[in-house]
């Protein structure tokens, strides 16, 4: 299938692994170019150096937490490429977990800074250039974790209920000028945040991390019927055809790849 996006320019952020990492391949295979950006400068660069075997990359370290970053980083994209014609948001962070009391304001404000307000300065940085253009595709992850709170990361869920709230309120605001938002919300996918957490898990129940991940799965993730950790390639799939011409019908949705975790049938 030919998506439409020969020539295209993508920013893809948390782009030196998972999500980001496996969008960025889709959309270098597609003929589009990809200023890629993360936070930790060798990873990303490594990242980089794998990617650019599939088509034309550039990358650069940024600290989407700082707007003065975010605008250096725009100053970048501009230079290399010009203007984004798509956003993929894939920049998160787990923040906080475990009782609700014993979460700070600092613990709060890290986690909704990170994931909410990322996407928002973002976002406002490369609508602009979109709507000179009349033609824009934004992509931001959310989770499942946004309709579907779980008690020991509420940080998280909070953050990610931010971004669904986000997204449909940019798509009704901007789409007559040809920009159009979604999101994907994705639940336990084989990610090096979840990585961490399975380890974490495996560390304090004294078992293997395969059997952390089962354990998980069964105690924590009942209703996720596939009963497995998803894969990032199969998030970035799904990204990519929102990214597309064929996904040109869709705005405001949002799409869950998440192996019927979430238990009801509202968004």
């Amino acid at each position: 299938m030919n998506y439409g996006l020969n020539g295209r320019i993508a920013l893809v952020t948390g782009g030196d692994s998972g999500m980001g990492f496996q969008t960025a391949a889709l959309l270098l295979q597609e003929g589009a170019k990809v200023f890629l950006t993360d936070r930790v400068p060798d990873r990303l660069e490594q990242a980089a150096r794998q990617l650019s075997a599939h088509g034309t990359i550039e990358f650069a370290v940024a600290e989407l937490t700082d707007l003065s970053q975010v605008e250096a980083l725009m100053a970048k994209v501009t230079a290399a490429f010009g203007a984004p014609d798509i956003l993929v948001n894939c920049a998160g962070i787990t923040g906080k977990q475990g009782d609700f009391l014993d979460a700070s304001d600092d613990d709060w404000m890290e986690a909704l800074n990170t994931n909410l307000m990322s996407a928002v300065r973002m976002a406002r940085a490369v609508i602009p250039g979109m709507k000179d253009k009349g033609w824009g595709r934004i992509v931001l992850v959310a989770s499942e974790d946004a309709v579907q709170p779980y008690a020991d990361e509420l940080p998280y869920c909070a953050s990610k209920a931010g971004i669904l709230n986000l997204a449909k309120g940019l798509s009704k605001t901007y789409a007559k000028q040809g920009v159009l938002v979604n999101t994907v919300a994705p639940a336990f996918i084989a990610t090096p945040m979840t990585d961490a957490m399975m380890q974490k898990r495996a560390e304090e129940k004294g078992t293997s991390v395969e059997e952390a991940i089962e354990s998980f799965l069964d105690e924590e993730r009942p209703d996720l019927v596939l009963h497995r950790r998803g894969e990032a390639e199969e998030v970035a799939a799904a990204i990519l055809f929102l990214c597309s011409a064929q996904a040109s019908f869709i705005n405001g949705a949002n799409i869950r790849v998440d192996g019927g975790s979430v238990a009801t049938m509202s968004t």
